[in-house]
């Protein structure tokens, strides 16, 4: 049965509070992890998925960034992304 109360989110509210939550504890941020499912459709964006043991998150990174990257990344490289 679906509850209802103020402790309640849609999704769309949950995004909302971790994205202000994040945009206040932080301006920047830089996370390391593992490149998985790496996908550089005709578009020239770039969508990843960024991994370590304990977990992962989806990125992307949009045509007017990847034409500075200086390297190809591929499956299972070890970087560092900024946001």
């Amino acid at each position: 049965m679906l509850q209802t109360g103020h402790d309640v989110f849609t999704v769309s509210q949950l995004n909302q509070r971790a994205k202000q939550l994040l945009e206040i504890t932080f301006n920047s941020v830089k996370v390391e992890g593992e490149i998985s499912n790496l996908s550089r459709p005709s578009s020239g964006h770039w969508y990843f998925t960024l991994k370590d043991k304990g977990a992962q998150v989806r990125c992307a990174m949009f045509r007017s960034r990847t034409a500075q990257v200086k390297f190809q990344p591929k499956e299972g490289d070890q970087i560092v992304v900024r946001g």
